[in-house]
């Protein structure tokens, strides 16, 4: 009910997991986050209209929407996969139908997570377990080094985060556990929960 409810309200069509598998080890299936989900975490998670989220692994565009919707904040997602990057696009046109003074807030772009440039504009990132932990490391690396160029706070939100990224993250950079935000499925899936660590 709540994902046809988002859907209407957001002019889009995000709905449905990929079928198969990628053909990489590194890349992992495409699979929403569930709106409730989505809004357990801004419940107590706030962004700002001057962030600027990149969502990694991005599907057809569902957090860069409701992000923008939400906070009025500049949202960038990242995606291989050309047919969701399509679908992503095509989301685009339709969210802007309806919510018209947003275009420059919203953008989309069609490559490797690894190949993605960070800007220094670029200030919470998002990861719902999209690929290893060695893409995610090269990731993180080029974040820090982004931040040494130009400092600003940096935040990353995990939604199903692997104990690989926890571990690299709490041992080998400067990111701290900001907050956990649990969800109603916890008891039975330790997963189901979002991390918020913040750069010291």
């Amino acid at each position: 009910m709540k994902e046809q409810f988002f859907e209407e309200l957001l002019n889009i069509k995000t709905a449905g997991d990929q079928m198969g598998f990628n053909s990489s080890f590194h890349y992992h299936r495409y699979e929403p986050t569930p709106y409730l989900a989505l809004e357990r975490l801004f419940q107590s998670y706030n962004l700002k209209n001057s962030d600027r989220m990149v969502d990694f692994g991005c599907g057809k565009g569902r957090l860069s929407f409701y992000t923008n919707y939400l906070f009025n904040a500049s949202v960038v997602g990242v995606e291989m996969n050309k047919e969701f990057y399509q679908d992503a696009i095509e989301n685009r046109y339709r969210y802007l139908k309806k919510y018209k003074n947003r275009k420059e807030k919203i953008d989309f772009q069609c490559c490797l997570a690894e190949e993605y440039e960070i800007s220094s504009l670029d200030n919470r990132f998002y990861f719902f377990n999209p690929f290893s932990i060695q893409i995610f490391m090269k990731i993180v690396k080029k974040i820090l080094l982004s931040v040494e160029k130009y400092e600003r706070n940096v935040e990353l939100i995990l939604y199903y985060g692997s104990e690989d990224y926890i571990y690299f993250l709490e041992n080998q950079t400067t990111f701290e556990l900001k907050e956990e935000i649990l969800l109603p499925g916890y008891k039975h899936n330790s997963f189901e929960r979002f991390l918020i660590y913040q750069l010291i």
